[in-house]
């Protein structure tokens, strides 16, 4: 990822790796790197038993025995961690009736209002209180609860048919999207992990102030919400936490099968967050190319009646011309792998051809230009193939719900951007596989190289349109912020569908431009282009650049989510861009 303020390569640093592979720098390769041929030295193992057949095309990942047969670096292995497994149910009763371990009633700031009579003017709460004998007043008063987003407040009972009571704040108003109820999900996890608890109902105080035909979606996020909030990823901890909830009923937001489908598509939903967050929160050590390259085989052996796996190895990307690609690539010890996961419907009927298409680079340090400096986060760029994370957490959730109608195609040029001898160097120049020629006046801005390959590629699988991901910009974090992925697409039609399938999700984007004239940044006086332009704009040259690498028949956006790929404060990947992608596909297919 390009840092928001680029910086020079650390010659000191880098002379040192140099030096140490000194046998490497009295010839230079005239096919691929060493990263492409057997080394005992290697702490990954032989890259040759990573290498598929050119071209092979698996339902089984035959990376896997390869990749999981040598150990990690450090030793380090994940752990098997038990995932929330939660039955959510609809329904129609009074909340005094039921029974279980915690009732959590979501209140407004507004629904805490007192009377005259000093008492809730609420009905739910009045109602709640008298049963309780005046405890729920009395508790939130003590404990200044005034039911903000975000508070919840537990009170611990006997003698009813429920063991506590939590009061869950909403902010102001009633939620009305979907992001809103994702966050009550949230906090009803948050309480039910404190008090371990197995079984959860959960009633809104103020149920009028959600619109009729927004119920089950509301239920839905409220449900996604739960089941996210109570992922903890402990996968490389000595101990993980047991998921102790394993019952939510929800009260009062409607009931049957039409409910009963939503629930079923937020449990096939969540599935691929999770599985994308995990990618994401994987270390370097542990996922590399070839381990995201079995990850993603595993969907095609799993679902392979509607997924089929293509891994290219370095041989067949050369015969590509994947130039842009391999000069990435070309400095590591662990082997490119090109990722291709096509979906095609049970039945074959396809009227749309989608491709989506992920930034990979499971480790980026920068390469000559190393990150260095206050702000670099080098510590963090695990999280640098958070774009093919979403591609194939979505995927994931798409094998389950199998939509008709359309065929999708998950492209990821997956590697490191690391420094050896055999790496780019600043001012090579690069040949992608379109023809097109690339000065390279910053190694840190890689990830914009594999993509042109990969969008390319994607070009060529005969699709009408292409979302691409990517953790790219730190340009795009200053813009935006850490929680707004920014949006570059010259099609209006698709900017629309993206924002409609982002009300669904919760997810937040923002459309930036596309000023052509700041093209002039991207001139090269050696090449076609130039891989970075100035400081300013950064976000928007690189989306020009990506531009040049598109079929221009083919509806193209870009998104670039450097800012919410990761969550600073919890210190882990947030599985950012996977419902969105999700709900986007659903819009094109038939059966929307």
């Amino acid at each position: 990822m390009a840092s928001a303020a680029s910086t020079s390569a650390a010659v000191a640093v880098a002379s040192r790796l140099l030096l140490r592979r000194a046998p490497h720098l009295l010839r230079r390769l005239p096919r691929a790197p060493p990263s492409a041929r057997p080394s005992s030295s290697s702490s990954f193992g032989a890259a040759a038993a990573l290498r598929r057949p050119l071209g092979h095309r698996a339902r089984m990942g035959h990376t896997s025995a390869a990749a999981s047969a040598v150990p990690a670096l450090g030793l380090t292995k994940a752990n098997a961690v038990e995932l929330p497994q939660v039955a959510f149910t609809g329904k129609d009763i009074e909340f005094s009736d039921w029974k279980g371990d915690i009732l959590a009633v979501a209140v407004t700031e507004k629904d805490l209002s007192k009377g005259s009579d000093s008492k809730f003017e609420n009905a739910v709460l009045k109602k709640l209180d008298a049963q309780l004998g005046g405890l729920l007043l009395e508790a939130s008063a003590e404990e200044d609860f005034t039911g903000k987003a975000g508070q919840s407040v537990v009170l611990r009972l006997s003698g009813q048919g429920f063991k506590r009571v939590a009061l869950v704040g909403l902010g102001q108003s009633a939620p009305s999207t979907a992001a809103a109820c994702r966050g009550i999900g949230e906090s009803v996890a948050s309480v039910a992990k404190s008090a371990q608890a197995s079984s959860v109902a959960v009633v809104l105080a103020s149920p009028a102030g959600i619109q009729e035909g927004f119920k089950l979606n509301a239920a839905a996020a409220i449900a996604s919400g739960t089941v996210l909030g109570l992922h903890d990823d402990s996968r490389f901890k000595a101990e993980s936490k047991k998921v102790h909830l394993k019952q939510v009923d929800l009260i009062g937001l409607g009931s049957g099968s039409e409910l009963d489908q939503k629930l079923k598509y937020v449990n096939d939903l969540s599935s691929g967050v999770i599985f994308g967050k995990e990618l994401v929160n994987a270390p370097a050590n542990v996922l590399t190319p070839a381990v995201l390259a079995e990850e993603a085989s595993k969907i095609a052996s799993e679902y392979s009646d509607v997924f089929t796996a293509t891994i290219l190895d370095v041989e067949k990307c050369q015969e590509l011309k994947m130039g842009s690609y391999l000069g990435v690539a070309a400095a590591s010890a662990n082997p490119p792998h090109f990722i291709h996961l096509c979906y095609k419907p049970v039945g074959g009927n396809v009227k749309r051809k989608l491709a989506i298409v992920g930034k990979g680079l499971t480790f980026d340090s920068g390469g000559y230009n190393i990150k260095t400096g206050p702000g670099c986060s080098i510590e963090l760029m695990k999280f640098d193939m958070g774009g093919s994370a979403a591609v194939f957490g979505a995927a994931k959730a798409l094998a389950q719900i199998k939509p008709p109608g359309v065929e999708v195609h998950f492209i990821v040029a997956a590697c490191e951007n690391m420094i050896s001898g055999t790496g780019m160097r600043p001012g090579d120049i690069l040949t992608a596989s379109n023809g097109k020629t690339i000065e390279v006046n910053n190694t840190d801005a890689e990830g914009r190289l594999t993509l042109a390959d990969a969008l390319v590629y994607a070009c060529n699988q005969g699709v009408d349109k292409i979302i691409d991901l990517a953790t790219l910009t730190g340009a795009c974090v200053v813009a935006l912020g850490p929680s707004i992925a920014g949006i570059f697409t010259p099609s209006d039609e698709l900017a629309q569908e993206v924002a409609a399938a982002s009300e669904l999700s919760g997810e937040k984007f923002w459309r930036l431009p596309m000023e052509e004239s700041y093209w002039e940044q991207m001139k090269s006086g050696v090449a076609d282009m130039v891989n970075t332009g100035g400081r300013q704009g950064g976000s928007i040259t690189a989306a020009l650049f990506l531009k040049q690498f598109v079929d221009e028949k083919v509806q193209w956006m870009h998104i670039d989510m450097a800012g919410p790929v990761w969550n600073d404060k919890k210190r882990a990947a947030t599985g950012f861009g996977v419902s969105t992608l999700v709900e986007w596909v659903l819009k094109n297919s038939s059966s929307s």
